[in-house]
Formats: C-alpha cells, sequence, structure tokens
C-alpha cells in the first residue's frame, strides 16, 4: 500500500481526534457556565418568598395542557398531582387523542365529567373535537375528547380551548411538585418569558401517593438507573450552558411553560414531525428574530418534575430514536439558521453545535472506529494512539457523568443515601462502555428512517405508578 495512502488514513484519524477533543472543549465551557447558572438560581432561591408569591393577586392564570393517549395506567394520577399544585389560578385540560384503551372511561369515573358545550376559539386548525367534558367535583377540570392527530395535534386542541395567558405542557406519565409553577412563573414574568423549561426526574420506583411524590427512591432496575445518570447530565449542565449564552432549543415536552399569544402566532405545534419540541423552540427563534421581535427562551435548573422512563431495551430504543430523528429533521427544517448571525445564538452557536455534535455524532463516532481499526490493521497507528482515543471519548464523558453526580450531591440531592450516590457512580461507568455504544446504532437508525420519511412514534410499555390509592 502507498505511503500517501497511509497518510491519509493517520491524517482521517487525526481529524477524528480533533472532533471528539473539541467535542469535549465545547462540554467543558457549557458545563462552566452551567456552575455559574446554578450558584446564581441558589441565590435567588434564597431571596425568594414562596408564600408572599403564591398570595399575590397579580400571578396569571395559567392552563395545563395534558395530552393522552392509551394513558390508563397513569392519567387519574397525574391529574390528582395536577390538583395539588400550589398556585391560585389554574385550569387542567386533559386531551383524550382518540385512545384505544379506557383512558376516557377511567376518567369518566373517577372526576364524575359530564358534557358541556363549549367556547372554543378555533385559531390554530387540529383534527375534529368530539366532545368536552367538565367535572362535576373538580370545577377547574376540562376534558376534550378528540379525533386521534398525535401529541401536538392535542397540545392544539387544548391551545384553542385554553382560556389564560400562559399555558403549561405536561405528558400524562408525569408527576409535578406542589411548588412547580411558583418556580417558574417569576423567572417568566421578570424576564417576560416566551417559553420555560425545568429540570426532569426519573420518576421509576419513586413512592407516589394520590398523584403526590412521597418519596424518591433510586430505580432498581439497571435501564432506568442509567438514564438517571442521563438526565442529570442533560437537565444540570448541558442546557443550563446554553441557557447562559441565550442559545437553548429545547424544552422538554415533558414539562414547559409558555406565551399563549407567541405560539399561536408561530402557528402552534408543528402535526408533521415526531420531534415537535425542539422543533417548536427552534421555531420562535427563528420568528422572533425575523422580525426583531423581544422574547425569551429560558431554562431553570430547579427540579419541579419526575417521568417514567422505559424500563426496557425496546422502549428505550423507540425513544432514543424517535427523539434523534426530532433532532434531524428539525436541523434540516431550519438548515438557513446555522452560521446565520441574524439568529444571533442560536443560528451561530447552539444549532451548528447540535447539528455537528449531536445530530452527526453518530455518523463520526461508528466512522472513527472503522478507521482506528482499519489504521491499526495496517500499522499506521499504535496501541498508545487508540487508549488515548478512547481516553479522550469514553474517559471524558465518563468523567462528565462523575462531575454532574457531585453537583447534584451538593445542590439538590434529590437522592439522599450514600449508596444511591455509589450506584450513580456504577451506572456512570456501565453507560460509557454498554448504553453509550448502543445509543449510536439507533441513532443511525434514526437516519435511515428520517430519508425514508418514517413519522412514526412508535409504542413503549409503561409501568404505571404504583400508587396505592387507584
Amino acid at each position: 500500500m502507498s505511503e500517501s495512502l497511509l497518510n491519509f488514513i493517520y491524517a482521517i484519524n487525526l481529524g477524528c481526534l480533533f472532533y471528539f477533543a473539541l467535542l469535549n472543549f465545547f462540554y467543558l465551557i457549557l458545563y462552566s457556565l452551567s456552575l455559574i447558572v446554578i450558584y446564581q438560581r441558589f441565590r435567588l432561591l434564597e431571596l425568594e418568598d414562596f408564600d408572599k408569591l403564591l398570595s399575590a393577586v397579580d400571578l396569571p392564570p395559567i392552563s395545563i395542557l395534558v395530552p393522552a393517549y392509551n394513558e390508563e395506567a397513569h392519567i387519574v394520577g397525574n391529574v390528582r398531582s395536577l390538583l395539588t399544585i400550589d398556585y391560585r389560578a389554574i385550569e387542567i385540560i386533559v386531551i383524550n387523542d382518540g385512545s384505544t384503551d379506557r383512558t376516557l372511561e377511567i376518567l369518566k369515573k373517577a372526576f364524575d365529567l359530564v358534557y358541556i358545550e363549549p367556547a372554543v376559539l378555533k385559531r390554530i386548525e387540529t383534527k375534529p373535537v368530539k366532545m368536552v367534558y367538565h367535572s362535576q367535583n373538580v370545577p377547574n377540570l376540562l376534558v376534550v375528547d378528540k379525533e386521534n392527530g398525535g401529541k401536538s395535534d392535542s397540545l392544539n386542541a387544548g391551545i384553542n380551548i385554553c382560556r389564560t395567558p400562559f399555558f403549561l405542557t405536561i405528558d400524562a406519565d408525569t408527576i409535578v411538585q406542589k411548588d412547580a409553577l411558583l418556580h417558574m412563573i417569576r423567572p417568566v414574568l421578570i424576564k417576560r418569558g416566551t417559553a420555560a423549561g425545568v429540570c426532569i426526574g426519573v420518576a421509576n420506583d419513586c413512592k407516589i401517593q394520590f398523584g403526590q411524590m412521597i418519596k424518591v427512591r433510586f430505580p432498581r432496575q439497571i435501564l432506568p438507573a442509567i438514564q438517571v445518570v442521563e438526565y442529570l447530565r442533560a437537565f444540570l449542565f448541558g442546557r443550563l450552558g446554553w441557557n447562559y449564552l441565550g442559545g437553548a432549543v429545547i424544552i422538554s415536552g415533558a414539562y414547559g411553560l409558555f406565551n399563549k399569544d407567541a405560539i399561536v402566532e408561530c402557528g402552534g405545534y408543528l402535526t408533521n414531525t415526531v420531534g415537535e419540541d425542539i422543533e417548536l423552540i427552534v421555531r420562535i427563534h427563528h420568528h422572533m428574530r425575523k422580525l426583531s421581535k423581544e422574547y425569551n427562551v429560558q431554562f431553570i435548573p430547579d427540579p419541579a418534575a419526575w417521568t417514567e422512563v422505559p424500563f426496557n431495551v425496546s422502549g428505550w430504543r423507540t425513544q432514543r430514536e424517535r427523539w434523534h430523528r426530532g433532532l434531524i429533521d428539525t436541523i434540516w427544517r431550519y438548515r438557513g439558521m446555522l452560521f446565520n448571525p441574524r439568529y444571533g445564538a442560536v443560528g451561530m452557536i447552539s444549532l451548528p453545535f447540535y447539528a455537528i455534535f449531536e445530530m452527526l455524532h453518530p455518523v463520526i463516532q461508528l466512522f472513527s472506529y472503522f478507521m482506528i481499526a482499519l489504521g491499526y490493521y495496517l500499522h499506521v497507528l499504535d496501541m498508545g494512539f487508540i487508549l488515548f482515543f478512547f481516553a479522550l471519548t469514553l474517559g471524558f464523558t465518563l468523567s462528565l457523568s462523575f462531575f454532574a453526580i457531585i453537583i447534584e450531591e451538593v445542590t439538590f440531592r434529590r437522592y439522599r443515601y450514600f449508596r444511591d450516590f455509589l450506584k450513580m457512580v456504577v451506572c456512570a461507568v456501565i453507560e460509557s462502555i454498554t448504553y453509550y455504544q448502543l445509543q449510536m446504532f439507533w441513532k443511525l437508525e434514526a437516519f435511515w428512517k428520517f430519508f425514508r420519511g418514517d413519522r412514526s412514534w412508535g409504542s413503549i410499555k409503561r409501568e404505571g405508578f404504583k400508587d396505592k390509592d387507584l
């Protein structure tokens, strides 16, 4: 084999090494900025008087939109959780999106629902609404029964029906803390927020009664346990870092607060994507900056909600493949924003980062493994180079996970036992040598499905919350 070709293979491997080194450098910057945000937030929490805020008469009313499709295992517990929220003026709107299970029947029985004739201002087109129900024993609860149109269509139907200036979106398998809205609303009002998100924890195996988190427990099953570490790393650091830079592009669909007029102006949720949460936030940036309008998208580090994560490999694969397909779809739709100074930090920093280091990461990762194997086989690379490469990639990821665990322990401390700390450390190690590689293949599958035009959501089996009162 010619020397020029061997040199080319060596140069390709150096390029892959540089890619991962640059990725880790950006992560270090994001994590450093996240620490600043966490410090500032804790300083503010010392000054905030939530009892006084709760009694304030000028708090804006908020609608809570709960899209539900085949959620009979969670729906009553979720609604009961929402009914305990400490906030002076909320309405809860559950949107039954043509469920084929007993979701609607269970709601009717649990909350004594009766049919009403609603006043609906149809500002966004949706699938037909069949019935609207009102609870006879819970005055602020509405249940909308509509034809199946997907999560985005359900949320749009909820926006049409809600009568408040702000709305909160929450998945039917999410449990919220009593003071969740109080933690979110003040920063939103002060900064005239358009959208806001919070940290979300893993609810699997936690003790939940009457829709409330009674005791946080570390998951017993290995897959949910590994996702605890992943969620800590993603929420406590990645999203907070982008928040500091003004480049936040993801508000989790499981729990997010929005200004209704701004979302209606942007056209509501897009129904032909599987990544409705990231697509909406990027569209907000695109729309508002294009029209030179004032807006604000922020992320608050407070732990305020808990969600059930997949407990088996099939559900985990389905969810992560869909998430990555949604990212690919959004980057492709808004490719004109990439490196465009018109869109500020989002166009110049965060969206290019997501395109190069998140969307393309599995492709480059697999390619780098192949090139390393080829280089070693042709004696272009020695074992020292290979060990350094994996130390830089897997080792650095492991270090960031340890860092996230330590920060969680000294700040919010959701897991209070030392044995839980040790379990998180073990899970971080397992993640870096197995979970990390498996996700690469499922993210590659997302590219295949995207190019085929596949917009299916797939199904994820849920255990449901072990609520003794149900």
